[in-house]
């Protein structure tokens, strides 16, 4: 197979055979270990952290084998209602909206609560995982609870926490706990509505103990492969999974697309449970994507019309002309059409007053770290990469690889690209690899580790990653250029650099596009923390 060569290969001063394809290993050393800072964390929180950190965390260790089923292998749903009894059912005390999905749940949640937000509600948003602080997972109307609050809500409810933890044996989990502490603060803060985002699948995930009479609605954004070990293995039973947050008689609000048998048994979940659903990808297929503006003040986002229609009579709901999204993307302009469906759902049931025009601000003022979310100017020569357009985005599924390649070939076809990549051990690398490869023809390939969940336990080595990304270009049969490993990501950062300054281009027409895992690309926002 014919290779093309970048000027990566002065850097290991090596000759090279033109007909094999050389995997480089490159030791640049940094002072500023990216890899290990995982968190900008408040010192005033450092006793509910080690707290949590004392429980079972499955994000660092990975999630065991049909947890996430309603089965005998599920989770136990039953020591969690406990504790919410413990601290007097607080969840109960607030309508809420419950939003589950393999991709798009983080963005749909933070597009709803904004707009609820801009409607003149109090909204508390729970989210995982965080980028650089554990504060992210818990917010109020659009800000991240303070330390000072977490803290201090943290130490009123420790006495409940403790006996909890003592009546079941010590079974309770980090997430578990960080749920039950993240609805009794909404309860303390009066909130008028939370958006509760699932972790994992829906029928066993701790959050699922919202009953019906206070769910408002349920949204389900996609179904993907994704956790497939812990939610029974198929596309089938992630969307069974997926399906348990639909309560009786509430509706369900449905992203998509889907496939047809994957709609099919969600539709059927929602007919059991006499809940009305809505197909956002049906009712808002005119909404669309007119173009990419840089806009003072804000960057680049890209400019939408958002139409809604009636899926009776095809009669338009909403219309909102050039409606600027920070967020890019057609993926993400599906979960805004899902978010503004689940607000016009929430406005049908009479008593919650959500304008179209609360609607546009939600929308626009929406913006997430790590989800197509480029550096800004200073940012870049903070990390030594001045010139260079730095992407982060935390694509790690074969969907969101797609969503971010059709993205790049849309609205940077003229850029030469470099990826830096990091991903977890239980990802499908090779899926991953050859989606972005299918449609996009990077200059080289940067592997690297990055802490998941504060350890590396999970972190797929450097080495494994390197054979996954030569298996995929192998598959697709694609010439293909360098695949190089370095241990650090500032060291990754600097070798992608590299390779876009080399002596025939100016590093201004490159791109650097840092993905895999939102773990990575905490790594690089934390190194402009500090």
């Amino acid at each position: 197979m014919r290779a093309l060569w970048s000027r990566l290969s002065a850097v290991s001063n090596c000759k090279i055979c033109p007909r094999i394809r050389r995997i480089s290993s490159v030791n640049l050393t940094s002072n500023r270990n990216l890899s290990a800072i995982s968190t900008t964390e408040d010192p005033e929180l450092s006793d509910f952290v080690e707290f949590l950190e004392s429980h079972k965390n499955y994000e660092k260790s990975g999630v065991p084998k049909g947890a996430g089923t309603d089965s005998g292998e599920g989770f136990d749903l039953g020591r969690m209602k406990r504790l919410m009894f413990r601290l007097q059912n607080p969840h109960f005390k607030y309508k809420v909206v419950h939003v589950a999905g393999t991709k798009g749940k983080g963005s749909t949640s933070a597009f709803l609560s904004n707009i609820l937000q801009a409607g003149g509600y109090s909204v508390g948003c729970y989210s995982s995982p965080h980028i650089l602080s554990i504060k992210e997972r818990i917010s109020c109307n659009g800000v991240p609870v303070s330390a000072s609050t977490l803290n201090d809500h943290f130490y009123s409810i420790k006495p409940i926490l403790d006996q909890s933890i003592q009546e079941e044996n010590g079974s309770l989990s980090h997430f578990e706990i960080l749920t039950g502490i993240a609805f009794s603060l909404f309860e303390k803060v009066n909130v008028d509505i939370a958006v509760i985002e699932a972790g994992l699948g829906g029928a066993r995930d701790a959050t699922n103990v919202i009953g019906s009479s206070n769910l408002a609605a349920s949204i389900i954004t996609t179904i993907g492969e994704e956790h497939m070990a812990a939610l029974g293995g198929s596309l089938e039973s992630i969307a069974e999974a997926k399906s348990g947050i639909i309560k009786h008689g509430r509706p369900v609000v449905l992203g998509g697309p889907f496939l047809p048998h994957i709609e099919d048994i969600l539709r059927s979940k929602a007919a059991s449970m006499s809940s009305s659903v809505t197909l956002a990808s049906n009712i808002g297929s005119s909404s669309s994507v007119k173009g990419i503006i840089n806009k003072n003040g804000i960057g680049l986002c890209q400019s939408c019309d958002i139409v809604i229609q009636n899926e009776k009579d095809d009669k338009p709901i909403v219309e909102l002309s050039d409606v600027n999204l920070c967020m890019l993307g057609h993926h993400q302009l599906q979960n805004a059409v899902t978010a503004t469906c689940v607000s016009l759902c929430l406005r049908d049931q009479g008593w919650w007053r959500v304008t179209d025009e609360a609607i546009r601000i939600g929308l626009e003022n929406t913006r997430l770290l790590g989800r197509s979310q480029f550096l800004t100017p200073k940012e870049t020569e903070t990390l030594q990469l001045s010139g260079a357009t730095v992407l982060l985005d935390g694509a790690h599924t074969k969907e969101s690889a797609r969503a971010l390649k059709e993205m790049i070939k849309k609205d940077f076809a003229e850029k030469r690209l470099v990826f830096v990549v990091a991903m977890a051990s239980d990802k499908d690398h090779v899926s991953f690899a050859k989606e972005l490869l299918s449609g996009l023809k990077p200059e080289a390939v940067v592997v690297t580790e990055a802490e998941i969940g504060g350890g590396k336990i999970r972190s797929t080595a450097c080495l494994v990653l390197k054979e996954s990304w030569i298996k995929a270009a192998d598959e697709l049969g694609s010439g293909f250029m360098e695949v190089s490993e370095n241990k650090t990501v500032f060291g990754s950062l600097k070798l992608a650099y590299k390779i876009l300054s080399d002596d025939t281009h100016s590093s201004e027409s490159g791109m650097v596009i840092v993905t895999g895992s939102l773990h990575i690309v905490s790594s690089v926002l934390a190194s402009l923390q500090h």
